[in-house]
């Protein structure tokens, strides 16, 4: 599948865009070790989620849905899940595999976990390193890559494990595997990282300490069932705060958008470029602060990023690589080496598109500098990797000509409908069949 776009349009009117992704995995997760009925309202339905979701499944667990967003999953408790009768199959879901890595560890059975090409090509060793301090089991293919094989029936010690850099996903993976090692398990993160998985815990009736960046919970607890209310993805929000402060004339809403204050850095450098962003209602749903977002046109200038703010808006900077294209003066963004090992090496893919579309740019090992300038008309390789398509698509509002965008198909793995609803509120955007 391919996008073709024409250029030019403008934003306008009112939207929820799909549930947060990272929240929708945790749901599944904590929901099928927690003990009752977990009921999940704004569930993203996208394949990664989706994956999830199967995985659970195989593992014993019952649950409803997902429909229209609903799903209802009967948690089996710490030690209920079962082992699965075939590799659990991750898709292309790396938060998926990453956090299943940390709750598997302390199960009593075998289990492998894969995934599709792109997933199997992204290392794990981020993750495999503390969880065989805490006396976790795993075997990996060449290059610490997936396939996993998790051996059951290890006896899970706790750690102090400093984080080498800021990542939800090793946090969240030392956590889960906390869950059930013998004493507290701690993780020091140099900086902050989106704390979704401590939120949630909390939620559940579990008890998690967070002190000075430290954060620590203890071994042999019990979850208990509760109501979770999933807010718009602030991730797939960002596409739309960049398009329609980069098309003239715009002047857009989006409703019930996740502002946790550990995800907000695509608001914060947009706001720092000089975009004209409002919060609007800002209330707290289920332990998550969420607000509708107002974003109308507005000049935008190259900045410094402050390195404050590149943790907090890792997911979201392919689609800040196109404000940073349509901005006056230079961008230039350092200490961002993780985005080489996302679903593809996102710093090389989007220098290349950029280039592709005339932007004169230069890349960093763990960063890029992007000059403002004029897109033009071209053929833009994702390297499969979903962000990176809808970041381009983006592009087409200013560009002079047409930009045809391939292998879109992981589209859906965060954002089902993406084409359908950035069509209705103004992107010139068409679907073909590659």
């Amino acid at each position: 599948m391919q996008f073709k776009i024409l250029p030019g349009g403008l934003l306008s009117g009112e939207v929820r865009v799909p549930g947060d992704k990272s929240i929708s995995h945790r749901s599944i997760m904590l929901g099928a070790i927690a003990e009752g009925i977990t009921r999940v309202e704004g569930f993203l339905e996208g394949e990664d989620a989706l994956a999830t979701v199967a995985a659970f499944r195989a593992m014993g667990v019952d649950i409803d849905g997902p429909e229209r967003g609903n799903i209802a999953i009967h948690g089996v408790g710490l030690y209920g899940l079962t082992a699965p009768a075939e590799p659990l199959d991750l898709g292309n879901a790396g938060t998926g595999m990453r956090l299943l890595c940390g709750l598997l560890a302390g199960q009593t059975f075998d289990v492998e976990l894969t995934g599709d090409a792109s997933l199997c090509s992204r290392p794990m060793g981020r993750v495999i390193d503390p969880l065989t301090m805490m006396g976790a089991s795993i075997q990996s293919s060449e290059g610490l890559r997936p396939p996993l094989a998790i051996r059951g029936r290890q006896n899970l010690r706790s750690i102090y494990y400093e984080l080498p850099m800021a990542s939800a996903q090793v946090k969240s993976c030392v956590l889960l595997a906390g869950l059930y090692s013998k004493g507290r398990t701690s993780v020091m993160e140099p900086g902050p990282s989106r704390d979704h998985t401590e939120r949630m815990l909390r939620g559940f009736g579990y008890s998690v300490q967070s002190a000075g960046g430290v954060i620590s919970l203890q071994g042999g607890g019990s979850l208990k069932a509760c109501d979770i209310d999933v807010p718009a993805d602030i991730s797939s929000a960002a596409f739309f705060l960049v398009a329609a402060s980069i098309a003239p004339d715009s002047d857009l809403i989006l409703t019930h958008v996740g502002i946790n204050p550990t995800r907000i850095g695509v608001i914060n450098i947009l706001q720092l470029m000089g975009a004209n962003i409002t919060l609007l209602n800002r209330r707290e749903v289920g332990g998550e602060p969420v607000a509708d977002i107002r974003v109308c046109s507005a000049p935008l200038s190259g900045i410094e990023i402050p390195s404050d703010q590149v943790a907090l808006a890792i997911d979201e900077f392919p689609v800040l690589f196109i404000a940073a294209a349509c901005a006056a003066g230079r961008t230039v963004l350092r200490g961002a080496e993780e985005l080489r090992v996302k679903e593809s090496d996102r710093i090389a893919a989007m220098a290349e598109g950029l280039s592709t579309l005339g932007i004169t740019n230069e890349v960093l090992e763990d960063g890029i500098i992007i000059e403002g300038g004029t897109f033009g008309g071209g053929v833009i390789k994702t390297y499969h990797d979903h962000r990176i398509a809808m970041a381009f698509a983006i592009a087409a509002l200013r560009a002079a000509d047409e930009i045809t965008v391939l292998d879109c198909d992981h589209v859906a793995t965060s954002f089902p409908g993406f084409d359908s609803l950035a069509r209705g509120l103004g992107l010139q955007i068409q679907t073909e069949e590659s």
